[in-house]
């Protein structure tokens, strides 16, 4: 593809070199570069492509795209693109590259603290179940119509997400959803994506390492929303407290869902056990396999952005009472010997309070909670004594481990927790 036809949509500062040559190849890491490759040198949160730049040179590289201005000498055989914002350019690069698949796609991005994975999930079930050609790209697993993709991301970098938005387009795909983490947005790896609609399910304390206060968190995830276009739905839960400010300044169309009071789409809970709910939607009842206010929530997301993208009420409620939980959101294991273990991906302390209050819903003080809890190293260290506290005030028996060391000790993981909890609720844990 010709470079300027590449460039089209990039704020461009300054060329250096020949404008009209083929690129081969486009890639924002150094060690893939190859001749006729095109180089996007992005500054990352622990390196900085623009320290790569040499290294890509050396490999015979063909285009360098740049936003910092750091040449003294320019190579003939390369051409240099200065651009105003190199994330932003590596996102419209990606997309033209690949044809600008989110734009042949009915997209739809899901954000929030808790319940991303479920209700984009939910959706490309609900859809596949339709009938539809669908996509997914989530946290456990992306998928084009049947066939699955292992993950390393929340949200992908540009480059792998628009060539799996190709995939869908190629395969026949009309709906492709989405998790849209807040990293993601900061990071620019969805600029300038087609989006049909977006999603907010709700907002509590997470990734405070990255975002550093709460309201640098908000508005990171406002961002989003306020980048959608007039064509675009943003569904938010009104029952959250920033489920209105994340509908402030968008331009699309604004609608809620709740539990609590009036919304366009409304939930009542009825009866609660261990292998369902009974609950209410807009006035229609229906029993579903899913257990906990949570994943009404949830649901509700699910049911609603399904009638917004044109669906039938009757069919959407009767797919929503057939519907299985995702494996590891609240997936219950149930033994002969009156055991119940449930698997729950809870990271925050609001997401582990909500599991544990289902639990205890269902149970009806008829039961004892042991609670098995850890926390990701290289993360948000301010909330590992919160799930702790959590863990324990809502437990009978609490087991403190880590999830996920990575790069820290377990030991200091765990220590972390436990400076949570005062000399009583440490003789429980």
């Amino acid at each position: 593809m010709k470079l300027s036809q590449l460039t089209e949509r990039c704020k461009i500062v300054a060329i250096h070199g020949e404008e009209n040559v083929e690129v081969e190849s486009i890639t924002s890491d150094s060690r893939q570069v190859q001749k006729g490759s095109l180089f996007i040198a992005v500054e990352g949160i622990n390196t900085d492509g623009h320290d790569y730049i040499a290294k890509a040179i050396e490999q015979d590289v063909l285009v360098v795209v740049y936003d910092k201005p750091m040449f003294e000498e320019y190579f003939s055989r390369v051409t240099y693109v200065q651009v105003e914002n190199s994330a932003v350019a590596l996102a419209q690069i990606a997309s033209v590259w690949y044809g600008n698949p989110s734009e042949q796609l009915k997209l739809v991005g899901v954000t929030g603290t808790n319940g991303k994975t479920t209700v984009a999930t939910l959706l490309y079930r609900m859809f596949r179940t339709l009938g539809y050609g669908a996509g997914l790209l989530s946290t456990v697993t992306n998928c084009v119509n049947d066939d699955s993709y292992p993950t390393t991301h929340t949200t992908l970098d540009p480059i792998t997400l628009n060539s799996f938005l190709r995939k869908m387009v190629d395969a026949g795909c009309e709906y492709a959803f989405m998790e849209v983490s807040s990293h993601a947005i900061h990071q620019k790896r969805v600029y300038g994506l087609h989006f049909e609609g977006g999603i907010f399910t709700n907002l509590t304390q997470d990734h405070l390492d990255y975002h550093k206060n709460m309201l640098e968190y908000r508005n990171v995830k406002k961002a989003f929303f306020d980048a959608l276009p007039e064509t675009a739905f943003a569904l938010t839960n009104s029952d959250d407290k920033n489920g209105g400010v994340m509908l402030q300044n968008t331009k699309a169309k604004r609608y809620t869902y709740s539990v609590k009071g009036l919304a366009d789409f409304k939930a009542r809970i009825f009866e609660k056990h261990f292998d369902g709910t009974e609950i209410e939607i807009n006035g229609k009842q229906l029993i579903v396999q899913f257990v906990g206010v949570f994943n009404v929530y949830n649901l509700l997301a699910v049911y609603g952005v399904s009638i917004l993208l044109g669906e039938e009420p009757e069919e959407v409620l009767r797919i929503l009472s057939v519907l299985k939980p995702v494996a590891g959101r609240f997936q219950t294991l149930r033994s002969p010997g009156n055991f119940t273990a449930i698997v729950d991906y809870a990271h925050t302390p609001d997401a582990l309070t909500n599991v544990l209050n289902a639990i205890h819903e269902v149970l009806d003080q008829k039961g004892n909670i042991i609670t098995v809890v850890g926390c990701g190293g290289n993360r948000d260290r301010t909330k590992r004594p919160l799930m702790a506290r959590e863990a324990v005030e809502l437990s009978n028996r609490v087991i403190l481990t880590s999830d996920n060391p990575r790069f820290e000790e377990p030991q200091d993981i765990i220590d972390d927790m436990v400076a949570g909890l005062d000399d009583e609720q440490r003789r429980s844990a």
